[in-house]
């Protein structure tokens, strides 16, 4: 019974060593065709020798097995510190591939848990303050704080597009969560990785940056998990609400789990997680067969997944720690010992607790945490939409406008009055705008949902299809639940308080370039020109464009600074599209474009000189507004794509379209999406 027994050990000891041959192989093919070629031809020596001294009682597989042993402790013992390294530290091409806004904006601090004594000694944490936020209104509370949270395996990194535009709306905060992207992994207790220690650092961490001075409230943003951890933080009704929840404004959970796993599900996990951290590791190694096209990324980003989705997804799933990665998830699990359960993520009573305008954004091709999630939390917070900040027109299904252009046309009319924007007078400047109140939404317990189409899956947080429809989405919920000041749109008329024609910003207009490469098939943009320009003049244009350009559609606010009829007699034709600066034009606006263009083609479609000419759009600059309705006319007339619109606009007016709102604004016009509940 023993011998049996032993033989048995030994066979799951070789084959533990086999497995770890296998790993091995997977990681450094050339290291480990060599260990198995070495460990091959101790097997045909040892079996020569047997052959030789038949009173040896071992067997071959029983000898290789004990020095394949013998190898893999001494290999262990020589790569020990090389091996807890790696496991504590981020490698060295996750630093190099850093997102430079991450770069810029990171330090590595160390936070202590007074509650249980933790101490996180190296913890990224990405904060960048808003760089206007002095010359905002901060009264009574100074502009809210973004914090990002991110989901189990995630990091800040998977944030990085959705900051590139949210950075610019108000002031953001980040961390990676000990042991994720690249913060290290220390303490390696499994109690310092538990739902219950990570709530707690990051409420600690929130802490440290919100201007508790200046009364500032905090917006949290969670994708996966890190919406479960926010909602812990948020809920009036959580055992965590203590810490933060009076000074949460609003919640946004981008794909969100309703309730933990299942007392079985949670059982069964707990078998899985208890494996050897090298099984689990090859596991994992194994999943990951087929690099970009493995089961593994496959399940993150969904069918029909574009290329580049699919090399972040794979990049940031080997940036995952299988040790973290076993303990975040063993921490979320539930302790069903009890009841009710102890610990664990939250379910339905957490989330009935949310006292706070929510946002639930899910992916309607994720299989990581499916739609039917959303829908549970949806159910379980009831008929909680507020109409004030919803939309009075009926937004269409799909491919459609995202925007919610009446109430924009609203708050049009609050921020400037009768009168539009920019008011030009007879010696060509202009009073830039009447004077703007900002209001903060009161903070009350609303619902929205949207779920996008596919290919949107779990990593729609960060795949090029769905980072820029989701940033929109996010804004248009800022601005229009939480704080108006938190629009770009607003931030940027309230700072405009200088002349269009002030010395400053003629050298700027002066330095942009008058007329740009024909953009598709039908476009010039320009810059206004400007009568008594000595290069850039109504009678210059003519000169140097006739026969190039038959119309000029100026879609400045004011009356333009130079006379028109300069153009008219120059065979050019002038047409007044006037539109407000700073703000993306609304859905109404690009159709009455559109069909202006339609117009005037119209018009000269008879005409023997009209073949190769193109028509002239200008606002100001001839870059943000003008940028958008010529993209909007590309997609809607001449198939472009959104991407390639922006893009061919970018190509012959560089540097294309400057503000990044207006960049998400067009992808949310023109990316269906399922209005769920909006």
């Amino acid at each position: 019974m023993t011998a049996t027994r032993v033989r048995r050990g030994l066979l799951a000891i070789s084959a533990f060593a086999f497995l770890a041959g296998i790993k091995l192989f997977i990681q450094r093919p050339n290291n480990a065709s060599s260990s198995l070629e070495l460990l091959k031809s101790w097997q045909q020596v040892l079996e020569q020798l047997l052959g030789r001294q038949s009173s040896l009682k071992l067997s071959p597989n029983l000898l290789t097995t004990i020095c394949s042993l013998v190898f893999g402790v001494w290999f262990a013992m020589e790569k020990r510190q090389v091996w807890q390294k790696w496991l504590s530290c981020a490698k060295p091409d996750d630093a190099e591939n850093d997102n430079i806004l991450l770069k810029q904006h990171s330090d590595f601090l160390s936070y202590t848990l007074p509650d249980n004594g933790f101490t996180y000694p190296m913890i990224r944490t990405f904060y960048r303050p808003h760089p206007q936020a002095n010359k905002l209104p901060s009264e009574p509370a100074a502009l809210p704080l973004m914090v990002f949270v991110h989901g189990l395996g995630g990091s800040i990194a998977q944030f990085a597009p959705l900051l590139t535009s949210l950075v610019n709306v108000g002031p953001c905060l980040g961390i990676d969560f000990p042991g994720c992207g690249l913060s290290k992994f220390e303490p390696t207790s499994w109690d310092a990785y538990t739902i219950d220690t990570l709530t707690r650092l990051l409420a600690s961490v929130i802490d440290q940056y919100r201007d508790a001075s200046k009364s500032q409230g905090v917006v949290l943003i969670g994708h996966s998990m890190g919406s479960s951890i926010a909602a812990l933080l948020a809920s009036s009704t959580s055992p965590y609400s203590q810490l933060l929840s009076h000074h949460v404004l609003g919640l946004v959970a981008v794909c969100p789990k309703a309730t933990p796993p299942s007392e079985r599900t949670s059982k069964n996990v707990r078998i899985l997680l208890s494996m050897p951290t090298l099984l689990f590791d090859l596991w994992r190694s194994w999943n990951r067969r087929g690099g970009t096209e493995s089961a593994s990324v496959a399940s993150f980003v969904g069918p029909n997944a574009d290329e580049e989705t699919k090399r972040l997804q794979l990049r940031f799933n080997e940036q995952s720690r299988t040790p973290v990665f076993r303990r975040m998830a063993r921490g979320a699990l539930p302790d069903y010992s009890s009841s009710p359960p102890n610990g664990g993520l939250p379910g339905k009573d957490v989330w009935t607790g949310l006292q706070v305008p929510v946002y639930l954004i899910a992916g309607s091709a994720d299989q990581i945490t499916p739609v039917a999630e959303l829908e549970q939390i949806k159910s379980v917070m009831g008929n909680i939409t507020d109409s004030s900040c919803l939309p009075t027109d009926t937004m269409p299904v799909a491919a459609a406008p995202i925007r919610i252009d009446s109430v924009v046309a609203e708050k049009r009319s609050d921020m400037t009055g009768d009168n539009s924007e920019e008011r030009a007078t007879q010696d060509g400047t202009c009073d830039s705008h009447p004077d703007i109140f900002p209001f903060a939404r009161p903070r009350q317990r609303l619902l929205r949902s949207n779920v996008l189409p596919p290919p949107a899956a779990h990593a729609l947080l960060y795949s090029p299809t769905t980072c820029r429809v989701l940033a929109g989405l996010i804004e248009n919920f800022l601005a229009e639940c939480i704080d108006q000041r938190l629009s770009l749109s607003w931030q940027l008329q309230h700072l405009a308080t200088e002349g269009k024609w002030d010395v400053k910003n003629l050298q700027k207009w002066q330095g942009v370039a008058p007329v740009s490469k024909p953009i598709g098939n039908s476009f010039r943009a320009m810059k206004t020109m400007r009568e008594v320009d000595e290069l850039h003049s109504p009678a210059i244009f003519v000169q140097q464009w006739q026969g190039k350009v038959y119309a000029v559609i100026d879609i400045s606010s004011g009356e333009p600074v130079y006379a028109p009829e300069g153009l008219e007699k120059g065979g050019i034709k002038y047409y007044k599209f006037a539109t407000i600066s700073k703000q993306p034009p609304t859905a109404e606006e690009v159709r009455d474009f559109i069909a202006l263009v339609d117009k005037v083609k119209g018009s000269t479609a008879t005409e023997d000189n009209r073949a190769g000419k193109l028509i002239g759009v200008h606002c100001h600059y001839g870059f943000n507004r003008t940028g958008f309705f010529i993209v909007s006319y590309l997609v809607e007339r001449e198939g472009y794509r959104v991407e390639d619109a922006i893009e061919e606009f970018a190509r012959q007016r560089p540097p294309g379209i400057r503000h990044e709102h207006f960049i998400d604004a067009l992808h949310l016009r023109f990316v269906g999406f399922q209005a769920t509940d909006f």
